[in-house]
């Protein structure tokens, strides 16, 4: 089962996405899983941290997927 996470701006860089929707605990444990390449976007494993997202883009972290989405 996926997870959809609202957004109220145009994008959100990665790591700061990774606390929002509480893949993890802190900035410097997204740092860890980023630099571990334990993220993918869209399918593709991602080692920025800057990355932005959009919506419609897809994070998975231990195949658990989340969708970033326009807040309504």
């Amino acid at each position: 089962m996926s997870e959809k996470i609202a957004i109220d701006t145009d994008y959100i860089k990665l790591d700061s996405f990774l606390k929002l929707a509480n893949l993890v605990m802190s900035g410097g444990e997204a740092k860890i899983v980023i630099q571990e390449g334990q993220i993918r976007v869209n399918g593709e494993v991602e080692t920025r941290r800057g990355r932005k997202l959009y919506p419609g883009d897809q994070i998975a972290l231990d195949n658990h997927p989340v969708f970033v989405v326009e807040r309504a």
